[in-house]
C-alpha cells in the first residue's frame, strides 16, 4: 500500500507504517505521479529540514505534476506565504506574525484558552459527540479571539474551514472569499491591524487576507485532529501519562501531519548516497522519526529549522487548557466507546488522521 494512502484504523492498534525505515531515505511513488524521496532517518531529517536547497516554493514541483492532485499552494511568485517563501523573504514575513504568535502573548492568552475551552464544554449536553462540532469550533473561537474577529464570525470560520475539504478544489473560492471577509471583519485597532502594519514593504491587501487564511486555516487543522486524540487518551487509554506529559506524548503518537510540507530540491543533491535531480519532491516522515525517537527526545511533529510551525505553542497551549478544564470541572468525563474501538480516517497524501467520532459523558 501507497504511504500516501486513505485508510481507516483503530485508535487503540498501532497504525502499521506505510515507509520502509529500513533506509534513510526511501524512494516512493508521488500522488501526483513519478517518484518521490522520504526521508526516514532523524539527524538526516534534521539536515534536510536547515538545509536551504530544500525549498518550500511549490514552483520547483515537477513539471509535470497537476498541482490539483498534488495539493499545492500557489507558488512564492504567486502567493505571499509562510508556507512557500525561502531565505530572507520568508524570515521577513516571518517577523511580522511574532508579535501575535510570540511567548509572552501566548502566555498572557492562557487564560482566555481556558474560559473558551471552560464555556464551549458547559454549552454541550450531559452526551456529545466532540468532533460533530467541539474539535473545529475551539481553535477557531480561540483564533478569532487571538486576531480580534468578533465572536460572531466564528461559524463563517467554521464553513469556511470545512468547504476547503469539500470536493477541493471545487470550493476554495469561496472559502478564500469567507477568509477574506473575516479578516476585513477584525477590529480595526487589534492583533490583526498589527499584523497588517508589520507586513513586509509593497505587501497588499490581498497578502494580508492570506495570512489570516494561513492563521484560521492551518491552526484549526492541527488542534482540530489532535484535540481528539488528546481527549480520547485522558478519558480512555490506561497507557496514556498521568502526568502533564499527556499533550505532548499524544502529539508525537498521532502528530496533525503524518508528513512535513512538500520540499523541491532548487538543484542536484546528494542524499544519503543518492543523487536526486533538481525538482525532486522530498517529505520527511514525522510519524516514523517520532517512533524512533521516543518520549525522551525533541521530535519533529511541528517540523525544525527555519520554517518550524510558528503556531506550534498555541497549538500545545490550547491542548493543555482542555485538558486542564476536563480535569478540573469535569472529573466524571467518560468514554461511552471503549477507548479501543474509537476509529479513526486518514484522507490520504500528507493530510493527518482524524477520529470519526468522540462520545463523551460529561456529566
Amino acid at each position: 500500500m501507497s504511504p500516501f494512502s486513505a485508510r481507516v484504523g483503530s485508535i487503540g492498534v498501532p497504525d502499521p507504517h506505510r515507509v520502509p525505515s529500513t533506509e534513510p531515505v526511501v524512494r516512493v511513488e508521488a500522488q501526483a505521479g513519478g517518484p518521490a524521496w522520504v526521508v526516514t532517518d532523524p539527524d538526516l531529517a534534521r539536515v534536510v529540514l536547515a538545509d536551504p536547497r530544500f525549498a518550500k516554493d511549490t514552483a520547483l514541483a515537477p513539471a509535470h505534476w497537476d498541482r490539483r492532485t498534488a495539493g499545492l499552494e500557489p507558488a512564492a511568485a504567486e502567493q505571499m506565504s509562510v508556507t512557500t517563501l525561502d531565505g530572507e523573504a520568508h524570515t521577513r514575513l516571518r517577523r511580522a506574525f511574532a508579535p501575535l504568535l510570540g511567548a509572552a502573548r501566548m502566555r498572557a492568552a492562557y487564560p482566555r484558552l481556558r474560559a473558551t475551552a471552560r464555556r464551549l464544554l458547559a454549552d454541550l449536553g450531559p452526551e456529545a459527540d466532540l468532533v460533530e462540532d467541539f474539535t473545529t469550533r475551539y481553535p477557531l473561537t480561540v483564533l478569532c479571539d487571538l486576531l480580534g474577529i468578533p465572536a460572531e464570525h466564528v461559524d463563517t470560520a467554521m464553513h469556511a474551514c470545512r468547504l476547503m475539504h469539500t470536493d477541493y478544489p471545487d470550493h476554495v473560492p469561496p472559502a478564500m472569499a469567507a477568509f477574506a471577509a473575516l479578516a476585513d471583519a477584525a477590529l480595526e485597532d487589534g492583533p490583526t491591524a498589527e499584523l497588517a502594519r508589520r507586513m513586509p514593504p509593497g505587501s497588499t491587501r490581498r497578502d494580508l487576507h492570506y495570512q489570516i487564511f494561513t492563521l484560521l486555516f492551518a491552526g484549526q487543522l492541527t488542534t482540530d485532529l489532535s484535540v481528539g486524540f488528546v481527549v480520547a487518551r485522558l478519558l480512555g487509554d490506561p497507557a496514556a501519562p498521568a502526568d502533564d506529559d499527556l499533550v505532548d506524548d499524544t502529539l508525537r503518537a498521532h502528530p496533525p501531519a503524518p508528513f512535513t510540507l512538500w520540499r523541491f530540491t532548487s538543484t542536484e543533491v546528494e542524499l544519503a548516497g543518492l543523487r536526486l535531480p533538481a525538482r525532486s519532491p522530498v517529505l520527511v516522515d514525522v510519524v516514523g522519526v517520532n517512533r524512533q525517537l521516543g518520549r525522551n527526545a525533541h521530535d519533529l511533529t511541528f517540523g525544525a529549522g527555519p520554517h518550524y510551525c510558528i503556531g506550534a505553542q498555541l497549538a500545545r497551549l490550547e491542548l493543555r487548557a482542555v485538558v486542564e478544564v476536563l480535569r478540573a470541572e469535569h472529573p466524571g468525563a467518560r468514554l461511552t466507546t471503549p477507548f479501543h474501538e474509537l476509529r479513526h480516517h486518514t484522507p490520504g497524501g500528507i493530510m493527518g488522521a482524524r477520529l470519526l467520532s468522540l462520545p463523551v459523558r460529561l456529566r
